[in-house]
C-alpha cells in the first residue's frame, strides 16, 4: 500500500495496517525519470553520429593496422625485383614459389612468406608518363634499402644497378672497396642457379602490345641476374643470417 502524506498514515495506524504505509519517493523516482528521459532525448538525436563515428573509428584502426602489418603475418624475407617492365602476375607467384620450396620459416610464424618488390626503371619507354612512373619507382627503391627491407635483388641490369647503389655484396657478404662497381663473384644468373632453375614453375600469360602473350615462368626468369645486398651501418634486414645461409645454398657452396 502506497500512501503519500501524515494523514493517510494516521488513517493507516487506526485500521491497523501501519506496516503497509510506504512514503512514496516521488522525488527519488522523478528524478530517474528525468534522467532517462534526457538520455532517451540525447540518443534519438545522438545516435547516427555515434554509429558513423565507431564506423570511422573502425576504418582508422583497420587501415593503420594494415600499413603497420598488425593484421597481416609478415614476411619471412624480401626480394627486390628492378626491371623494366613488372613481372606479369603469375611469375611473381611462381618466384615466390620457387623460394617459399628452399626456404624455412625465419621467424617462426608457422607460415613461409616471401613478399616480392617490384620497381620498374621503364626504360625500354622514355615517355612523360613512364618517367614519372620511373621516378617513383626508383624513390621507392631507395626507401626499400635505406629501410633494409629487401635482401635479395632479381635483376635484368645487374651492372647498372651497381654503378648507382654499389649495393651487391662480395662472395663473403661484404661491401665492395669504394671503386669496385664489379659484379663478378656478386650475382648469379636464374638459369645457372639449379636450386631455382630445375623446379618446375609452370606458365605465365600477359598483355603486351595489345597482344596476348603466352610462356614458361622458368624461360621468362632465366635471364635475370640474382644478388645479395650488403650493409654498410649495423642496421639488417631481418633474418639476415638466415638469408645469408640461404643464398649459400643458391651458389650451391
Amino acid at each position: 500500500m502506497r500512501i503519500g502524506n501524515l494523514e493517510d498514515l494516521d488513517r493507516a495506524k487506526k485500521h491497523g495496517h501501519p506496516e503497509e504505509f510506504e512514503i512514496a519517493p516521488e522525488d527519488e523516482e522523478s528524478e530517474k525519470q528525468k534522467q532517462y528521459k534526457k538520455w532517451k532525448n540525447w540518443w534519438y538525436y545522438h545516435k547516427w553520429h555515434v554509429l558513423c563515428a565507431v564506423i570511422v573509428l573502425g576504418i582508422a584502426v583497420n587501415v593503420v593496422g594494415n600499413a603497420l602489418g598488425i593484421w597481416t603475418k609478415a614476411p619471412d624475407f624480401q626480394i627486390a625485383y628492378i626491371g623494366s617492365a613488372e613481372l606479369p602476375p603469375s611469375t611473381t607467384a611462381a618466384l615466390e614459389q620457387a623460394f617459399s620450396s628452399i626456404a624455412s620459416d625465419f621467424n617462426d610464424d608457422g607460415e613461409i612468406i616471401i613478399q616480392v618488390n617490384q620497381y620498374i626503371d621503364g626504360s625500354q619507354n622514355p615517355d612523360a608518363e613512364t618517367a614519372y612512373y620511373k621516378y617513383a619507382s626508383e624513390i621507392s627503391l631507395i626507401g626499400d634499402i635505406s629501410s633494409c627491407e629487401s635482401y635479395f635483388f632479381l635483376m635484368e641490369n645487374p651492372q647498372h644497378f651497381q654503378q648507382e647503389f654499389q649495393l651487391l655484396a662480395a662472395p663473403d657478404g661484404s661491401c665492395p672497396d669504394s671503386v669496385d662497381y664489379s659484379i663478378e663473384d656478386k650475382v648469379i644468373l636464374w638459369s645457372d642457379c639449379a636450386a631455382l632453375s630445375e623446379q618446375e614453375l609452370g606458365t605465365y600469360s600477359t598483355i603486351i602490345l595489345g597482344e596476348s602473350v603466352t610462356g614458361s615462368n622458368q624461360d621468362f626468369l632465366s635471364g635475370l641476374y640474382l644478388g645479395r645486398r650488403c650493409f654498410f651501418t649495423d642496421d639488417l634486414t631481418d633474418h639476415a643470417e638466415q638469408c645469408s645461409n640461404l643464398w649459400d645454398l643458391l651458389c650451391n657452396r
